[in-house]
Protein backbone atom coordinates (compact mmCIF):
# COMPACT_ATOMS: atom_id res chain seq x y z
CA UNK A 1 0.00 0.00 0.00
CA UNK A 2 0.94 3.57 -1.09
CA UNK A 3 0.19 6.04 1.27
CA UNK A 4 0.66 9.48 1.10
CA UNK A 5 0.98 11.57 4.54
CA UNK A 6 1.09 15.66 4.29
CA UNK A 7 2.45 17.69 6.78
CA UNK A 8 4.74 14.41 7.61
CA UNK A 9 7.32 16.26 9.75
CA UNK A 10 4.34 18.00 12.01
CA UNK A 11 3.86 16.58 15.46
CA UNK A 12 0.74 14.31 13.89
CA UNK A 13 2.50 13.49 11.05
CA UNK A 14 5.75 12.58 12.89
CA UNK A 15 4.19 10.27 15.07
CA UNK A 16 1.94 8.86 12.20
CA UNK A 17 4.76 8.46 9.98
CA UNK A 18 7.35 6.53 12.93
CA UNK A 19 3.75 4.06 13.42
CA UNK A 20 3.93 3.09 9.94
CA UNK A 21 7.25 2.06 10.03
CA UNK A 22 6.83 0.23 13.08
CA UNK A 23 3.91 -1.83 11.47
CA UNK A 24 6.07 -2.26 8.29
CA UNK A 25 4.49 0.02 5.85
CA UNK A 26 7.21 0.62 3.37
CA UNK A 27 6.25 3.06 0.75
CA UNK A 28 5.44 5.96 2.58
CA UNK A 29 5.17 9.17 0.46
CA UNK A 30 6.20 12.49 2.67
CA UNK A 31 5.29 15.66 1.65
CA UNK A 32 5.40 18.89 3.78
CA UNK A 33 6.10 22.54 2.33
CA UNK A 34 10.02 21.65 2.15
CA UNK A 35 9.36 19.34 -0.66
CA UNK A 36 9.43 20.05 -4.81
CA UNK A 37 5.94 20.86 -5.17
CA UNK A 38 6.25 18.95 -8.43
CA UNK A 39 6.79 15.82 -6.17
CA UNK A 40 2.99 16.13 -4.74
CA UNK A 41 2.38 15.71 -8.57
CA UNK A 42 3.88 11.61 -8.54
CA UNK A 43 2.67 11.00 -5.37
CA UNK A 44 -1.07 11.68 -6.27
CA UNK A 45 -0.50 9.56 -8.66
CA UNK A 46 0.30 6.83 -7.17
CA UNK A 47 -1.12 6.76 -3.38
CA UNK A 48 -3.68 3.95 -2.26
CA UNK A 49 -4.48 6.57 1.15
CA UNK A 50 -4.46 9.93 1.94
CA UNK A 51 -3.38 11.41 5.16
CA UNK A 52 -4.16 15.11 4.82
CA UNK A 53 -2.09 16.46 8.22
CA UNK A 54 -0.76 19.66 6.59
CA UNK A 55 -1.96 23.32 8.22
CA UNK A 56 -1.01 25.99 9.74
CA UNK A 57 -2.41 27.44 13.33
CA UNK A 58 -0.35 30.36 14.14
CA UNK A 59 0.67 31.86 10.98
CA UNK A 60 2.44 35.79 10.51
CA UNK A 61 -0.83 37.24 8.87
CA UNK A 62 -4.43 35.47 9.33
CA UNK A 63 -4.91 35.57 5.71
CA UNK A 64 -2.63 32.28 5.78
CA UNK A 65 -5.02 30.45 7.55
CA UNK A 66 -7.17 30.28 4.13
CA UNK A 67 -4.60 29.90 1.81
CA UNK A 68 -2.79 27.09 3.35
CA UNK A 69 -5.72 25.13 5.52
CA UNK A 70 -8.07 25.61 2.74
CA UNK A 71 -5.94 26.20 -0.72
CA UNK A 72 -3.58 23.31 -0.21
CA UNK A 73 -6.64 21.25 0.78
CA UNK A 74 -8.27 22.16 -2.72
CA UNK A 75 -4.47 21.69 -4.51
CA UNK A 76 -4.22 18.40 -2.94
CA UNK A 77 -7.11 17.48 -4.20
CA UNK A 78 -7.57 18.89 -7.52
CA UNK A 79 -4.10 16.56 -7.85
CA UNK A 80 -5.84 13.87 -7.13
CA UNK A 81 -8.68 14.79 -9.44
CA UNK A 82 -6.19 14.95 -12.34
CA UNK A 83 -4.78 11.56 -11.94
CA UNK A 84 -8.26 9.82 -11.28
CA UNK A 85 -7.39 8.70 -8.54
CA UNK A 86 -10.60 8.03 -5.95
CA UNK A 87 -8.27 6.72 -2.96
CA UNK A 88 -9.65 7.70 0.70
CA UNK A 89 -8.55 10.90 1.92
CA UNK A 90 -8.14 11.84 5.84
CA UNK A 91 -8.20 14.90 6.90
CA UNK A 92 -6.96 16.57 10.31
CA UNK A 93 -9.79 19.03 11.49
CA UNK A 94 -10.43 20.88 14.56
CA UNK A 95 -13.13 21.01 16.89
CA UNK A 96 -12.95 24.91 16.40
CA UNK A 97 -14.44 24.21 12.46
CA UNK A 98 -17.91 25.19 14.64
CA UNK A 99 -16.60 28.39 16.03
CA UNK A 100 -16.10 31.68 14.03
CA UNK A 101 -12.96 32.83 13.70
CA UNK A 102 -9.99 32.46 11.08
CA UNK A 103 -9.22 29.52 11.81
CA UNK A 104 -12.16 27.70 12.09
CA UNK A 105 -13.84 29.36 8.85
CA UNK A 106 -10.82 27.97 7.29
CA UNK A 107 -11.22 24.10 8.91
CA UNK A 108 -14.52 24.42 8.03
CA UNK A 109 -14.04 25.33 4.28
CA UNK A 110 -11.44 22.62 4.09
CA UNK A 111 -14.30 19.59 5.30
CA UNK A 112 -16.80 21.16 3.06
CA UNK A 113 -14.46 20.92 -0.10
CA UNK A 114 -13.52 17.29 0.89
CA UNK A 115 -17.26 16.67 1.36
CA UNK A 116 -18.24 17.85 -1.79
CA UNK A 117 -14.93 16.25 -3.46
CA UNK A 118 -16.24 12.70 -1.92
CA UNK A 119 -19.42 13.31 -3.21
CA UNK A 120 -18.70 13.97 -7.04
CA UNK A 121 -15.83 11.39 -7.08
CA UNK A 122 -16.38 8.50 -4.85
CA UNK A 123 -13.55 8.78 -2.77
CA UNK A 124 -13.71 7.98 0.87
CA UNK A 125 -13.93 10.44 3.07
CA UNK A 126 -12.35 10.90 7.01
CA UNK A 127 -12.97 14.16 8.60
CA UNK A 128 -11.39 14.25 11.83
CA UNK A 129 -12.63 17.15 14.23
CA UNK A 130 -9.46 17.11 16.66
CA UNK A 131 -9.48 18.39 20.21
CA UNK A 132 -6.36 19.26 21.99
CA UNK A 133 -4.05 16.47 20.92
CA UNK A 134 -1.04 16.02 23.24
CA UNK A 135 2.11 13.32 23.84
CA UNK A 136 5.95 13.54 22.59
CA UNK A 137 7.05 15.74 19.82
CA UNK A 138 4.54 18.38 20.18
CA UNK A 139 5.71 21.99 19.86
CA UNK A 140 5.91 24.36 22.45
CA UNK A 141 4.61 27.88 23.01
CA UNK A 142 2.73 27.02 19.03
CA UNK A 143 -0.32 25.48 19.62
CA UNK A 144 -0.39 23.05 22.71
CA UNK A 145 -0.86 24.76 26.15
CA UNK A 146 0.29 20.79 27.48
CA UNK A 147 3.68 20.78 25.44
CA UNK A 148 4.36 24.58 26.66
CA UNK A 149 3.64 23.70 30.29
CA UNK A 150 5.53 20.62 30.20
CA UNK A 151 8.60 22.12 28.36
CA UNK A 152 8.44 25.06 30.87
CA UNK A 153 8.02 23.07 33.86
CA UNK A 154 10.79 20.79 32.62
CA UNK A 155 13.21 23.82 31.73
CA UNK A 156 12.49 25.92 35.32
CA UNK A 157 10.73 28.94 33.00
CA UNK A 158 7.60 30.15 33.96
CA UNK A 159 4.55 29.32 32.85
CA UNK A 160 0.64 31.62 32.31
CA UNK A 161 -2.32 30.38 33.64
CA UNK A 162 -5.06 33.05 32.88
CA UNK A 163 -7.56 30.52 34.60
CA UNK A 164 -7.15 27.16 36.46
CA UNK A 165 -10.88 26.29 36.16
CA UNK A 166 -10.53 26.34 32.32
CA UNK A 167 -12.08 22.89 31.00
CA UNK A 168 -9.57 21.10 29.00
CA UNK A 169 -10.98 18.00 26.12
CA UNK A 170 -7.48 16.32 25.38
CA UNK A 171 -6.47 12.95 23.29
CA UNK A 172 -3.28 11.50 23.31
CA UNK A 173 -1.09 11.09 20.30
CA UNK A 174 -0.88 7.07 20.53
CA UNK A 175 -4.49 7.07 20.82
CA UNK A 176 -4.79 9.35 17.81
CA UNK A 177 -2.42 7.20 15.53
CA UNK A 178 -3.84 3.96 16.64
CA UNK A 179 -7.25 5.52 15.73
CA UNK A 180 -5.86 6.56 11.91
CA UNK A 181 -4.33 3.39 11.30
CA UNK A 182 -8.01 1.82 12.31
CA UNK A 183 -9.35 4.23 9.37
CA UNK A 184 -6.30 3.30 7.45
CA UNK A 185 -7.50 0.00 7.35
CA UNK A 186 -11.38 0.68 6.75
CA UNK A 187 -12.04 0.38 10.73
CA UNK A 188 -12.35 4.25 11.69
CA UNK A 189 -14.44 5.31 14.28
CA UNK A 190 -17.59 6.94 12.90
CA UNK A 191 -20.17 9.24 14.37
CA UNK A 192 -22.35 10.42 11.44
CA UNK A 193 -20.42 12.79 8.97
CA UNK A 194 -17.15 12.51 11.40
CA UNK A 195 -14.34 10.04 12.50
CA UNK A 196 -13.41 10.47 16.36
CA UNK A 197 -11.04 9.15 18.45
CA UNK A 198 -12.71 7.36 21.03
CA UNK A 199 -10.58 7.78 23.83
CA UNK A 200 -10.88 11.38 25.32
CA UNK A 201 -9.86 12.88 28.55
CA UNK A 202 -11.39 16.08 30.24
CA UNK A 203 -9.49 18.07 33.02
CA UNK A 204 -8.82 21.61 34.07
CA UNK A 205 -6.13 23.38 33.15
CA UNK A 206 -4.99 24.03 37.39
CA UNK A 207 -5.40 20.29 37.35
CA UNK A 208 -2.59 19.60 34.41
CA UNK A 209 -0.46 22.42 35.83
CA UNK A 210 -0.55 20.59 39.61
CA UNK A 211 0.25 17.01 37.64
CA UNK A 212 2.88 18.27 36.06
CA UNK A 213 4.64 20.32 38.52
CA UNK A 214 4.09 17.03 40.87
CA UNK A 215 6.15 14.81 38.49
CA UNK A 216 9.30 17.48 38.31
CA UNK A 217 9.00 17.17 42.40
CA UNK A 218 8.83 13.53 42.08
CA UNK A 219 12.44 12.82 41.11
CA UNK A 220 13.07 14.52 44.45
CA UNK A 221 11.07 13.16 46.13
CA UNK A 222 11.90 9.21 44.40
CA UNK A 223 8.21 8.72 43.91
CA UNK A 224 6.53 7.53 40.55
CA UNK A 225 2.76 9.05 39.84
CA UNK A 226 -0.50 6.66 40.12
CA UNK A 227 0.10 5.13 36.78
CA UNK A 228 -3.44 3.10 37.19
CA UNK A 229 -4.96 6.54 35.73
CA UNK A 230 -4.63 6.25 32.03
CA UNK A 231 -4.35 10.22 31.80
CA UNK A 232 -1.49 10.59 34.64
CA UNK A 233 0.62 7.86 32.69
CA UNK A 234 -0.06 9.52 29.19
CA UNK A 235 0.61 12.89 30.73
CA UNK A 236 3.77 11.49 33.11
CA UNK A 237 5.19 9.96 29.22
CA UNK A 238 4.54 13.56 27.28
CA UNK A 239 6.30 15.08 30.67
CA UNK A 240 9.48 13.32 30.12
CA UNK A 241 9.90 13.75 26.70
CA UNK A 242 10.26 17.36 27.50
CA UNK A 243 13.22 16.84 29.80
CA UNK A 244 16.62 18.98 29.36
CA UNK A 245 18.82 17.10 27.60
CA UNK A 246 21.25 17.13 30.23
CA UNK A 247 19.10 16.47 32.55
CA UNK A 248 17.51 12.73 32.26
CA UNK A 249 19.55 11.72 35.10
CA UNK A 250 18.92 12.34 38.56
CA UNK A 251 20.52 11.23 41.72
CA UNK A 252 19.94 8.58 44.84
CA UNK A 253 20.74 9.01 48.75
CA UNK A 254 22.73 6.61 48.86
CA UNK A 255 22.86 5.48 52.57
CA UNK A 256 26.93 4.17 53.04
CA UNK A 257 28.49 2.06 56.23
CA UNK A 258 31.18 0.02 56.30
CA UNK A 259 28.58 -3.21 56.00
CA UNK A 260 27.58 -1.68 51.78
CA UNK A 261 25.08 0.80 51.08
CA UNK A 262 21.05 0.90 51.49
CA UNK A 263 19.55 3.35 48.71
CA UNK A 264 15.79 4.15 48.17
CA UNK A 265 14.79 3.51 44.44
CA UNK A 266 11.51 4.28 44.24
CA UNK A 267 8.23 5.01 46.74
CA UNK A 268 5.23 5.01 45.54
CA UNK A 269 1.75 5.21 48.37
CA UNK A 270 -0.28 2.50 45.71
CA UNK A 271 2.32 0.26 45.91
CA UNK A 272 5.01 0.44 48.44
CA UNK A 273 8.88 0.93 48.04
CA UNK A 274 11.87 -0.08 45.89
CA UNK A 275 14.91 -0.14 47.38
CA UNK A 276 18.91 -1.51 46.70
CA UNK A 277 21.10 -2.74 49.12
CA UNK A 278 25.02 -3.86 48.92
CA UNK A 279 26.30 -6.03 51.45
CA UNK A 280 29.95 -6.48 51.66
CA UNK A 281 31.64 -9.95 52.19
CA UNK A 282 31.18 -11.63 54.76
CA UNK A 283 28.32 -9.12 56.07
CA UNK A 284 24.83 -9.69 57.78
CA UNK A 285 22.54 -7.40 57.78
CA UNK A 286 18.97 -7.44 59.42
CA UNK A 287 18.22 -9.58 62.28
CA UNK A 288 14.65 -8.13 63.14
CA UNK A 289 11.29 -8.60 62.62
CA UNK A 290 7.99 -7.06 61.82
CA UNK A 291 4.00 -6.82 62.58
CA UNK A 292 2.79 -5.94 59.58
CA UNK A 293 5.73 -4.66 56.83
CA UNK A 294 6.57 -7.00 54.48
CA UNK A 295 9.15 -7.55 51.91
CA UNK A 296 10.73 -8.98 49.18
CA UNK A 297 14.13 -9.90 48.55
CA UNK A 298 15.50 -10.30 45.16
CA UNK A 299 19.51 -10.88 44.95
CA UNK A 300 20.99 -10.10 41.61
CA UNK A 301 24.10 -10.24 41.58
CA UNK A 302 26.65 -12.14 44.35
CA UNK A 303 25.55 -15.24 46.25
CA UNK A 304 24.51 -15.43 50.04
CA UNK A 305 22.10 -16.79 52.63
CA UNK A 306 18.15 -15.71 53.82
CA UNK A 307 17.64 -16.89 57.62
CA UNK A 308 14.24 -16.83 59.12
CA UNK A 309 13.01 -17.93 62.34
CA UNK A 310 9.74 -17.27 63.77
CA UNK A 311 10.14 -15.46 67.10
CA UNK A 312 8.37 -18.19 69.55
CA UNK A 313 10.42 -21.15 67.61
CA UNK A 314 14.22 -21.75 67.61
CA UNK A 315 13.65 -23.80 63.71
CA UNK A 316 15.52 -21.72 61.69
CA UNK A 317 14.91 -21.53 57.77
CA UNK A 318 17.60 -20.93 55.23
CA UNK A 319 17.14 -19.53 51.60
CA UNK A 320 20.72 -19.99 49.78
CA UNK A 321 20.31 -17.11 47.03
CA UNK A 322 22.46 -16.11 43.99
CA UNK A 323 22.28 -13.44 40.90
CA UNK A 324 23.04 -16.82 39.34
CA UNK A 325 18.97 -17.71 39.56
CA UNK A 326 16.70 -14.99 40.04
CA UNK A 327 13.80 -15.98 42.51
CA UNK A 328 12.44 -13.84 44.88
CA UNK A 329 11.68 -14.75 48.60
CA UNK A 330 9.08 -13.56 50.31
CA UNK A 331 9.74 -11.83 54.12
CA UNK A 332 6.79 -12.94 56.40
CA UNK A 333 5.68 -11.27 59.25
CA UNK A 334 6.37 -12.63 62.67
CA UNK A 335 9.53 -13.96 61.63
CA UNK A 336 12.89 -12.64 62.59
CA UNK A 337 15.61 -12.63 59.23
CA UNK A 338 18.77 -11.78 57.83
CA UNK A 339 20.08 -11.86 54.91
CA UNK A 340 24.61 -13.24 54.83
CA UNK A 341 27.19 -12.72 51.79
CA UNK A 342 28.71 -15.50 51.56
CA UNK A 343 30.17 -14.84 48.34
CA UNK A 344 33.83 -13.21 47.76
CA UNK A 345 31.89 -9.45 46.10
CA UNK A 346 29.61 -7.18 46.51
CA UNK A 347 26.25 -9.05 47.10
CA UNK A 348 23.73 -6.75 45.09
CA UNK A 349 19.32 -7.15 46.38
CA UNK A 350 16.76 -5.40 45.03
CA UNK A 351 14.46 -5.22 48.11
CA UNK A 352 10.55 -4.16 47.98
CA UNK A 353 8.75 -3.21 50.83
CA UNK A 354 4.87 -2.79 51.07
CA UNK A 355 5.29 1.18 52.96
CA UNK A 356 7.63 3.55 53.66
CA UNK A 357 9.61 3.69 56.42
CA UNK A 358 8.18 5.98 59.24
CA UNK A 359 10.95 7.01 61.53
CA UNK A 360 7.42 7.44 63.91
CA UNK A 361 6.44 4.35 63.55
CA UNK A 362 9.14 1.87 61.92
CA UNK A 363 7.38 -1.93 62.80
CA UNK A 364 11.25 -2.76 63.26
CA UNK A 365 12.30 -5.16 66.23
CA UNK A 366 15.55 -6.00 66.65
CA UNK A 367 16.07 -10.17 67.30
CA UNK A 368 19.02 -12.69 66.39
CA UNK A 369 18.00 -15.24 64.02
Amino acid sequence: MKILVTGAKGFIGKNLVAELNNRKYTDIFEYGREKDFALLNDYCKDADFVFHLAGVNRPKDQSEFMDENYGFTSTLLETLKKHQNNCPVMISSSIQANIDNPYGLSKKAGEELLFEYSYQTGAKALVYRFPNVFGKWCKPNYNSAVATFCHNIAHDLPITVNDPSVLMNLIYIDDVIEELINGLNGNENKVGDFCEVPVTHSITLGEIVNLINSFKQSRKERSVPDMSDPFTKKLYSTYLSYLPRDNFSYDLNMNVDDRGSFTEFIKTPERGQVSVNISKPGITKGNHWHHTKNEKFLVVSGNGVIRFRKIDSDKIIEYFVSGDKLEVVDIPTGYTHNIENLGNTDMVTIMWANEFFDPEKPDTYYLEV
